[in-house]
């Protein structure tokens, strides 16, 4: 071999080396999970009742692609990672959806799902992880349905979701509530709804008519509602008109009294037997046919009205009530059911009332409709009490007014004396929306001004008139009696009584009045006769006149001088 052709010979082995190389270095690189595969995306989980789908999208372009799932759950709110398991059904599936009921039993537990794809040893990321509470997102699923036409109606008997199955998402199925929809099977129906219980009769039909229908069952305490169950259509029959049944059943009820009443259209003897149901046995879904049972004193009666208030034991229950007339030939008709709730049912009776008048006020007392011994509808149904009070008077616009008690005692004030006031009061109930009629007019006459009142006014009157006796009287008493009397050297000398301030000031005439004695006197000494008349002097200025009138004083001077002298 020449040097040319060995240099090619290593060339070639060169690149061949290069190649393997390169082929090795991405064979490992690949199945440590770098991929084209894309991680499927959208993770959903869908479940009705105890059915759970798992559903997601794959956007990628690859060819022979399957997809596995894996799944943890955390029992008892613990959240420490917990394994990764395969999901099963959900394994090597060639569809964007795969069905894993069968390993789901712990129906309150948080769960993880994820996903990815797979090409035979290549596999994609893992999707992002998916949570759920089963029993959160669960949807309830469509009942059972079964129809039956007879007499014009049709009757209806339900079967709960999940009915014959060992595991169930919903345990007590007695809190199911269902829901139905019907129409005529025609371009222009239109859709009624009703709530019905689970063995039901649907009434008011056309005969020889075409119904269809669905059923939902519901949870209204948990707010879920679920998916209506496959349409289901029938015809009706015609319904027979039979004499014999009662008609025009109805309840009257009033202060907690029931009255069933109906009509009799048949022109023989016929005989009444009145049945009633406890309403919880309806919403079992067991044949409640055999389980009426016939009211005390109404078997066998001939009237057209019954009293089954003793049937009602309870405020919070439901009856249902019918009437079995039956022929003297031992045919019988039963009539159509009517319902009793108690307290929705029973109508409010007008109270009593009796007013009174005490002094200014009016007083109302009230007797709760029903009477004393009706606790019912004292505790129940939380009565107030409306009372409308007015002046009866020939003038038709005089105001009526209003006040509203809640206790069986009121009292009106602000009265005119003499005046006819009218009074009537109506019970009334704000937690169920009832009022009755209003009572009779209860009128009384208010008194003219009563003792108290007199007194009052007397003591207004008397009040100023005696403060202003006593005052003049005081003035008298000061005028015509001082308590202040007159220095004893004035009396001694018989001068006059001080003058009053409150008496007149006009200068009355002083007569000089001179005492010839014939008793020799004795020679007054000078300065006691000075200091004399000194004291004199003082005894006139503290009067009346000696403020204005000098010449008074000079001449008693001179009259003491000449009876020294």
């Amino acid at each position: 071999m020449d040097d040319g052709a060995a240099v090619a010979v290593g060339v070639g082995r060169g690149a061949v080396a290069v190649l393997l190389s390169s082929l090795l270095v991405a064979l490992p690189l690949r199945c440590a999970g770098h991929t084209n595969l894309k991680s499927p995306q959208d993770i959903q989980v869908y479940v009705v009742n105890t059915n759970f789908t798992l559903r997601w999208n794959y956007t990628g372009s690859d060819t022979n692609v399957t997809f596995s799932a894996e799944y943890r759950w955390f029992e008892d709110f613990v959240t420490n990672e917990t394994e990764w398991k395969e999901l099963p059904g959900c394994q090597n599936v060639t569809h964007t959806e795969c069905d894993f009921s069968s390993a789901i039993t712990k129906y309150y537990d948080t769960h993880h799902v994820r996903i990815r794809a797979e090409r035979r040893e290549e596999v994609s990321p893992w999707s992002s992880t998916f949570e759920m509470n089963p029993y959160l997102i669960a949807l309830i699923g469509p009942p059972g349905v079964e129809l039956q036409s007879t007499n014009g109606v049709i009757k209806i008997k339900i079967s709960p979701p999940e009915a014959n199955q060992v595991r169930k998402m919903w345990i007590a199925h007695l809190r199911f509530k269902y829901n139905l929809v019907i129409w005529e099977n025609s371009s222009n129906a239109e859709f009624r709804s009703q709530s019905i219980f689970p063995t039901d009769t649907i009434d008011d039909l056309a005969p020889d008519t075409t119904y269809c229908l669905k059923v939902q069952a519901t949870l209204p305490l948990d707010f879920q509602e679920g998916l209506f169950s496959p349409i289901h259509c029938v015809k009706t029959t015609h319904k027979v008109n039979d004499l014999l049944c009662a008609t025009d059943v109805s309840v009257l009820a009033l202060n907690m009294k029931f009255h069933l009443h109906w009509n009799n259209r048949y022109k023989q003897h016929v005989s009444y037997n009145v049945q009633y149901l406890i309403g919880y046995l309806k919403k079992l879904h067991d044949d409640y046919s055999m389980k009426w049972l016939s009211v005390p004193g109404c078997e066998n009666i001939t009237d057209t009205q019954c009293n089954f208030s003793s049937i009602i034991s309870t405020t919070s229950g439901i009856y249902y009530l019918r009437v079995q007339a039956m022929s003297e030939y031992n045919k019988s008709c039963v009539s159509n059911e009517v319902k009793v709730d108690p307290l929705i049912t029973n109508e409010i009776g007008p109270p009593g009332v009796k007013v009174d008048i005490s002094d200014v006020l009016l007083h109302i007392q009230i007797s709760p409709p029903g009477g004393s011994e009706s606790e019912v509808m004292r505790e129940h149904y939380d009565l107030s009490y409306r009372i409308l009070y007015w002046k009866n008077s020939s003038n038709n616009e005089e105001e009526i007014k209003m006040k509203e008690i809640k206790q069986t005692i009121g009292t009106i004030s602000d009265l005119t004396p003499l005046t006819l006031y009218c009074v009537k009061v109506q019970a009334f109930s704000e937690v169920y929306n009832k009022s009755s009629h209003y009572s009779k007019e209860e009128c009384i006459k208010t008194p003219g001004a009563t003792f108290v009142t007199a007194l009052i006014a007397v003591f207004l009157v008397a009040t100023p008139l005696g403060f202003a006796l006593y005052q003049a009287y005081n003035k008298i008493k000061y005028v015509f009696f001082p308590s202040c009397q007159p220095p004893l050297n004035i009396e001694g000398f018989g001068g006059q009584l001080l003058s009053s301030p409150y008496l007149s000031t006009t200068e009355e005439p002083i007569e000089n009045c001179s005492i010839i004695e014939t008793i020799i006197t004795e020679e007054v000494n000078q300065t006691d006769f000075k200091d004399y008349i000194h004291s004199k002097q003082s005894s006139r200025d503290s009067g009346n006149y000696s403020n204005d009138d000098t010449s008074g004083s000079k001449v008693s001077e001179e009259t003491l001088e000449n009876e020294v002298v």
